[in-house]
């Protein structure tokens, strides 16, 4: 295949065949199979996950589930957009849509992968403060804090989402366009990638923090707990908790590595049509972040299940509400003794009795 010059655009229009880089019926249909099933999925499950979370009165009201529920809504909103915009224009290879209308398409992809990015951001800063300042968190972690906190990051995201339609794009700034995106200025990609690249290590950051505090918790226990049952428990739930965050910094790195990579290569290095394919199927691991993250972070929540059981009992009838209130009760107060957070599934914090007395130096 010929090399297709896209180095510049005219005032409103652009070659974007030489972005369809997927030529191959064999291409086409892979890409639309593991976009489709991967976006029904995420589709599903964060949908699942927005119906738990607001159908219970006392859930939604927690902090932490409203980052949740931030989370889910934007894992929903990319799945659909990525989805339908990339087998459009990758798939179906439709040019008739106007410069507008793409990159108005393609700020609603950013919004939504960016805003996924923000909460995850915001219930890392969470968890820091869960773990570190485990006696001051429901005062520094309001609901209304974390109200403003979604509000600040949906906005922001919008706003830098949608430059290039308010006019920072190649075509109206008559700069050199991204060899990825259509239409896009590099130096927006460039400004967009150090954005995520931020968020990231910020998350990273903030996860090495919780695991660095479970691990002086753990020479901590094993130095003063004198009950071996008791410290052996405890050191059970810093491995847990040392599992499972290892999981979610390797979920997020491996998502979004890739992409990030080729996006960085593609500012110095013309791009061959083989690295643009890759990009595309590479793209679609950000669609799998959004597809596992309800998993890691709210399906296995002890409260959000139990209100999944609760529910299912009910479009059942199998069960009375008699039988499902002790087992619910039960859930709830073995989560307040496991931690004084909100109930999450992927936290620890120290209870008022792991903590050292005022003459030990705090962890």
């Amino acid at each position: 295949m010929e090399k297709c010059q896209i180095s510049n655009c005219s005032i409103n229009t652009m070659n974007l065949t030489c972005y369809m880089v997927l030529s191959s019926p064999t291409q086409k249909t892979g890409i639309t199979v593991l976009c489709s099933i991967v976006g029904i999925l995420c589709v599903l499950e964060n949908s699942l996950v927005l119906f738990l979370i607001f159908a219970s009165p006392k859930i939604r009201k927690k902090p932490s589930y409203l980052l949740i529920s931030s989370l889910a809504l934007a894992d929903v909103l990319a799945s659909i957009v990525f989805v339908c915009s990339f087998l459009d224009f990758h798939v179906l290879n439709r040019t008739d849509s106007s410069k507008e209308i793409f990159l108005l398409k393609l700020g609603g992809v950013n919004t939504s992968f960016t805003a996924s990015l923000g909460s995850l951001l915001l219930m890392a800063f969470d968890r820091y403060v869960c773990i570190h300042r485990p006696s001051e968190y429901k005062v520094i972690v309001t609901r209304k804090r974390a109200v403003v906190a979604m509000a600040v990051v949906w906005i922001a995201t919008m706003f830098t989402a949608f430059l290039p339609l308010m006019g920072w794009n190649c075509c109206k700034v008559n700069s050199t366009c991204s060899e990825l995106f259509p239409f896009i200025d590099s130096k927006y990609l460039s400004s967009w990638i150090c954005l995520v690249m931020i968020l990231l290590l910020c998350i990273v950051y903030a996860y090495v923090r919780v695991l660095w505090k479970a691990h002086k918790h753990t020479v901590y226990m094993e130095k003063h707990q004198t009950q071996a049952g008791q410290r052996n428990a405890k050191m059970r739930m810093d491995i847990t908790l040392a599992k499972t965050l290892v999981m979610v910094l390797a979920i997020v790195v491996t998502c979004w590595s890739p992409v990030l990579a080729l996006m960085t290569y593609s500012l110095f290095v013309s791009l061959n049509d083989q690295i643009r394919k890759g990009f595309a199927f590479c793209s679609t691991l950000c669609l799998v972040n959004s597809m596992v993250n309800p998993i890691v972070y709210a399906l296995r929540s002890r409260e959000l299940r139990s209100s999944l059981r609760n529910t299912s009992s009910r479009f059942r009838k199998k069960v009375s509400i008699s039988e499902i209130t002790p087992e619910a009760d039960s859930i709830q107060k073995s989560s307040q003794i496991e931690t004084i957070c909100d109930d999450t599934p992927w936290t620890w914090a120290p209870s008022s009795r792991d903590l050292p007395s005022p003459s030990v130096p705090e962890l």
